[in-house]
C-alpha cells in the first residue's frame, strides 16, 4: 500500500507541473527564471562589446512552407537608431516581434547582449516596447502607467515614484502625472507610452509604428522628441516603419525590407545617395524612372545613351558594364530649368508642358 501512495504521489506531482506548464504558474516562472541564468558567460557566442543584437541565419515560416523572414543576419550596435523600413508584408514587423519574443524563430538565433534569448519569454528579455496604439491602461493615470512595469519588478516605492518623476521631466509631462490618457491628446499619450517603455532603464527599446495614428504636423515634433531622447540618454532603439521620411530624420542605419529579405542597410544618406538596387531607389524618396544602355564607364560614373537618343552621365550603382541595358533613378531636386553654363554636367532639351 506504501508503494501505490507513493507512486500515486509522484504521478500526481508530475501532472500538476505538466498543468503548471501548460497553463503557467510558479513552475513556469521557476523555469524561466533558471532559464535566463543559465545562460551564462559560457553560452556566450560572441563578445563584441559594440554589439547589442544579432540575429544569426534567422528564418521565419507561420505554415511551414513559405519563409516570411529568409536568412536574416544583422548586428545592431549599443547605442544605435536603427529603423527597420519597408511596405506591408515585407516582413519588418515580424523581425521585431521575433527580437520581443513575441513570436518565434523557425530557425536561427536571436542574441541580446552576447546571449541567446530564443527561449527567454518576453517579461525576462529587458526590452521595452512601444505600440502605435499605446497600450495605455484607461483606469490608471498616467503616473500609475508608468509606475506599472516598476511594481511588477518589485522595485521599491521611493525608487518608483523617483524614476517616475524623471521619466515624466524626460517627455516634458510632469504636471500630467495625476490625468488620465482620455484625458491626453494623441501626442500626449504616445509621449506617455515612450516614458513607459524607458521608466525601468531597458537595454532596448522597440518601437512599432508608434507615430502612425498621428497627423502630419504633430508626427513629425514626435519625430524630433524621440530622437532628442535617443541622442541624450544614448539608449538603443529598433524602429519599424512604413514612412521612409520617418526613418530618413531619426535613424543612424536603415534596413530597408523587401519579401522577408533586407535589401540595403546603410545610412540614411547613403540609402538615398546610393541605393543598391531599383527597389530601393523606387521606395526611397521620389523617383523618375529612364531606360536607355551604357556607353562607357571609368569607375562609378558612366555614360548612357537615352532611348530618345541623348546622352547622360549618371552614378554607376549595380551596373552590368558597357552595352547592357540599364534604368537611371532621376531625384526632383536634381533637376533645373535653363541652368547656368558649367553648373549641370547633363543638359537635355525639352519642353515644359505644364505647371502644377
Amino acid at each position: 500500500m506504501f508503494r501505490f501512495n507513493r507512486a500515486r504521489s509522484v504521478i500526481l506531482w508530475i501532472l500538476l507541473r505538466i498543468l503548471e506548464v501548460i497553463y503557467g504558474g510558479k513552475f513556469v516562472k521557476e523555469a524561466s527564471r533558471k532559464s535566463a541564468a543559465s545562460i551564462g558567460s559560457q553560452d556566450v557566442l560572441f563578445n563584441q562589446k559594440d554589439i547589442l543584437v544579432r540575429f544569426a541565419g534567422v528564418q521565419k515560416s507561420y505554415d511551414g512552407e513559405t519563409l516570411v523572414i529568409k536568412n536574416l543576419n544583422l548586428d545592431i550596435a549599443n547605442g544605435e537608431f536603427l529603423t527597420m523600413l519597408g511596405p506591408s508584408g515585407s516582413g519588418k514587423t515580424t523581425c521585431l516581434m521575433m527580437l520581443a519574443g513575441f513570436e518565434t524563430a523557425t530557425y536561427g538565433q536571436i542574441y541580446l547582449d552576447g546571449l541567446p534569448i530564443n527561449n527567454v519569454p518576453p517579461h525576462k528579455r529587458d526590452i521595452g516596447m512601444v505600440f502605435q496604439n499605446y497600450a495605455l491602461f484607461p483606469h490608471m493615470t498616467v503616473a500609475e502607467n508608468l509606475a506599472f512595469p516598476l511594481k511588477v519588478r518589485k522595485i521599491g516605492r521611493s525608487e518608483v515614484e523617483n524614476r517616475v518623476k524623471r521619466a515624466l521631466d524626460m517627455v516634458q509631462l510632469s504636471n500630467f502625472e495625476d490625468r488620465r490618457p482620455a484625458q491626453l491628446s494623441g501626442g500626449q499619450q504616445q509621449r506617455v507610452a515612450v516614458a513607459r517603455a524607458l521608466v525601468f532603464d531597458p537595454k532596448l527599446v522597440l518601437m512599432d509604428e508608434p507615430l502612425g495614428a498621428l497627423d502630419k504636423q504633430l508626427r513629425e515634433q514626435m519625430q524630433y522628441e524621440i530622437k532628442h531622447i535617443h541622442d541624450n540618454l544614448g539608449i538603443t532603439v529598433v524602429y519599424v516603419t512604413h514612412d521612409q521620411s520617418e526613418a530618413l530624420t531619426m535613424s543612424n542605419r536603415i534596413a530597408v525590407f523587401n519579401d522577408g529579405v533586407i535589401q540595403q542597410l546603410a545610412a540614411p544618406v547613403d540609402i538615398y545617395e546610393r541605393p543598391d538596387n531599383s527597389f530601393v531607389a523606387q521606395f526611397i524618396g521620389e523617383n523618375n524612372k529612364l531606360v536607355g544602355t551604357i556607353i562607357k564607364q571609368n569607375g562609378d560614373v558612366c555614360s548612357v545613351k537615352l532611348e530618345t537618343g541623348e546622352h547622360v552621365t549618371a552614378l554607376a550603382i549595380n551596373t552590368d558594364g558597357p552595352g547592357k541595358q540599364t534604368m537611371l533613378s532621376l531625384r526632383p531636386e536634381r533637376v533645373a530649368l535653363n541652368p547656368d553654363e558649367g553648373k549641370c554636367d547633363t543638359k537635355v532639351l525639352g519642353t515644359v508642358k505644364e505647371l502644377i
